[in-house]
């Protein structure tokens, strides 16, 4: 589940790298590439659709994060219930004289 989990992060990384890379800051971006008089959603649709599957990305990268860090199996039983051992303090101990 762990593994699985994780390839789903790289995944959803890339595609996000490859929806923030396709946006133009200044409006037009994927939508331009498009000009024909057909387009499916027009400019306005495609920034739209392409803002809000970025935020669904980030989204599920940090759920998908977070839920990853209670999977881990490499956790050590320390690292899952940290537990603080208080050491008794000795005395210095004094040369003999």
């Amino acid at each position: 589940m762990f593994g699985f989990l994780i390839a789903l992060i790289v995944i959803a990384s890339i595609l996000l790298i490859v929806i923030v890379l396709a946006q133009n800051p200044k409006g037009g971006g994927l939508a331009q590439g498009f000009s024909g008089g057909s387009q499916f959603m027009g400019v306005e649709g495609t920034n739209k659709f392409l803002s809000n599957t970025t935020w669904g990305l980030v989204g599920f990268i940090a759920l998908a994060s977070i839920l990853s860090t209670s999977l881990n199996p490499n956790r050590s039983a320390e690292e899952q219930a940290p537990q603080q051992i208080e050491q008794p303090v000795q005395a210095p101990s004094t040369p003999a004289q």
